[in-house]
């Protein structure tokens, strides 16, 4: 006789599918932070479309019904002023944003490839610049400047934020060069070519996603800079847009609505900057964080 062994009947495993259930508590959270975050942009935008009457109201209107466009006549499209505000901003950003690249690629490619002794230390000043209030650097900036003529200039105002965003901008590419090996450039020297041949041709396609990382972090901090502007700008004509709001700030008041409207104009490039390259930010800080 043969015996039939009978295997009791098992459960299956929930542990799998509790894992791939939608965590739904961490995607409130994270709309309720989002929410938070976006709401000072949402009322800035609300308040620039509301008429005089809208504005102090109580309870607040929370949708501005009909929108006024009048704040964005007043205070932009019709205020000479701030146009030419903008396209100093404009040129400042750019100018900054491609000085840095120039002076940083190599400079961290130097702290990441030349065999240093110090190489930790020679970090150190780059991270000290960070820590410095940029009005410490704008006062002896000014004296100098003020001696070599580049005050109310372009050149004086690039000058002056490419020393804020150099520092940065070296500490963000080195790791980058560090994930490239150093076979690829032996190899290119064993093929004929030099350290600056390698550089341009070989080394720097490959770190892109950090020259694009560095670039748009280089052109939002200009864009956003105010005390190099305020300090270095004696004429309203050369004051970048930072500076020409302080214009809608009255003694007497503030005037809100235009004010609204000008910020709204003045947040516009700096969301078409990240909208297009987010991919290329997101990417390109985690390519460049690996460990010395």
């Amino acid at each position: 006789m043969t015996e039939t062994l009978v295997t009791p009947h098992r459960k299956p495993s929930t542990r799998g599918l509790k894992s791939e259930r939608p965590k739904w508590h961490l995607t409130i959270i994270a709309v309720i932070v989002v929410g938070i975050f976006l709401f000072p942009l949402y009322w800035m935008i609300s308040t620039s479309l509301k008429s005089p009457d809208q504005l102090f109201t109580s309870p607040p209107t929370w949708l501005p019904i009909p929108a006024d466009w009048s704040n964005y006549v007043t205070a932009v499209f019709d205020n000479p002023l701030m146009l030419r505000a903008l396209g100093n901003s404009v040129i400042i950003s750019v100018g900054t944003t491609v000085l840095t690249i120039v002076l940083a690629a190599p400079a961290a490619y130097a702290m990441a490839r030349l065999r240093l002794r110090w190489t930790a230390l020679l970090l150190l000043p780059f991270l000290v610049a960070q820590l410095l209030p940029a009005i410490n650097v704008a006062l002896p900036m000014f004296a100098l400047f003020s001696q070599w003529g580049l005050v109310n200039t372009y050149i004086g105002l690039i000058l002056a934020n490419t020393v804020g965003t150099l520092p940065f901008a070296v500490i963000v590419l080195r790791p980058f060069y560090l994930t490239i090996p150093r076979e690829l450039e032996e190899a290119a020297a064993v093929d004929g070519a030099t350290r600056f041949q390698s550089f341009f041709r070989i080394v720097l396609p490959l770190v892109r996603p950090g020259l694009v990382t560095v670039a748009v972090f280089a052109f939002v901090m200009t864009w956003g800079e105010f005390v190099f502007g305020l300090t270095l700008t004696t004429q309203r004509e050369m004051q970048p847009v930072t500076v020409t709001l302080n214009a809608f700030i009255g003694q007497y008041g503030t005037e809100w609505g235009p004010l609204m409207a000008a910020s709204t104009v003045v947040a516009i490039p700096l969301i078409i900057v990240f909208v297009v390259f987010q991919r290329h930010i997101t990417g390109g800080l985690a390519a460049g964080s690996v460990k010395d």
